[in-house]
């Protein structure tokens, strides 16, 4: 009985040991100055738990991603280790933690409102992040595709979700008609696919949050402006960010539109 209790003994002080050797050895924590261009990163699985939050806390969002190797899809806990996280690499998760906010910290709406008539059909979106796409060569799917349901292309509105600054705007060959919006802390939203704009914008122009656009469509994949029909009607939605090595580089908005799905304006149409 006696082995058997020192053998627990042991055991157990060679557990907290090495649970107190790996929360402190930097090693431990898959982070360092460039995590955030990592695909792990780019993925931005905030999972459920993150998407019914009501607003974001940043150090948990971001201490959260690093202890569960940024894929938080099952996490149910939101108990943390911030404290040991900036101890031991303290520039490493600031640096993180600034990409988060770069990316979420100015969105105010989803970008469709919901429609207040009776019987109107909603739309729909699934995580579609980096499926093969061939027009214009095999690619990755950079961006999250919100599809409108039965209904004409001009029929839903595309609001902004964020204050920014007209960047781009008019034809893309794989675009359409897009327009492209830079925030206050620097992310790109890009809006394709549109079937028509709110009024002529124009680089440099100013957008309020939760302003009218344009209109979801089906514009795209030619060289020919104005082209319509070749698939169906849809927004899609691309966030980029401008990193050490990346001028725009994509993450998959999917887990950011189930978040602000609480934040959606309502309209009439």
């Amino acid at each position: 009985m006696m082995v058997i209790l020192l053998l627990i003994l042991i055991l157990s002080v060679f557990q907290v040991t090495m649970i107190d050797y790996l929360y402190n050895n930097p090693t431990y924590y898959q982070l360092d100055a460039y995590t955030w261009e990592s695909d792990d990163f780019r993925s931005l699985k905030l999972g459920k738990m993150v998407a019914e939050w009501d607003t974001l806390d940043y150090d948990t969002l971001t201490s959260l991603m690093v202890e569960h190797q940024y894929d938080l899809t099952g996490v149910t806990d939101r108990d943390t280790h911030t404290d040991r996280l900036l101890k031991v690499k303290p520039a490493e998760y600031r640096k993180l933690r600034q990409a988060y906010e770069t990316i979420l910290n100015d969105l105010k709406f989803f970008p469709i409102p919901l429609s207040v008539q009776p019987g109107s059909p909603d739309i729909s979106y699934q995580n579609g992040w980096m499926d093969s796409r061939t027009y214009g060569g095999e690619r990755g799917h950079e961006g999250c595709d919100i599809m409108g349901k039965d209904q004409p292309r001009g029929h839903y509105p595309v609001v902004s979700m964020s204050d920014g600054v007209v960047e781009k705007v008019g034809w893309l060959e794989k675009g359409g008609w897009r327009i492209g919006i830079r925030t206050p802390k620097g992310a790109y939203l890009y809006y394709a696919h549109l079937y028509g704009y709110s009024r002529r914008w124009k680089e440099g122009d100013e957008v309020t949050a939760g302003e009218l656009l344009g209109f979801m469509g089906d514009t795209g994949y030619s060289q020919v402006e104005g082209t319509t029909g070749n698939f169906p009607v849809h927004l899609h939605l691309g966030i980029y960010i401008r990193t050490d090595h990346n001028e725009e580089m994509s993450v998959n908005p999917y887990w950011v539109l189930r978040y602000m799905e609480k934040y959606r304006l309502k309209y009439s149409y």
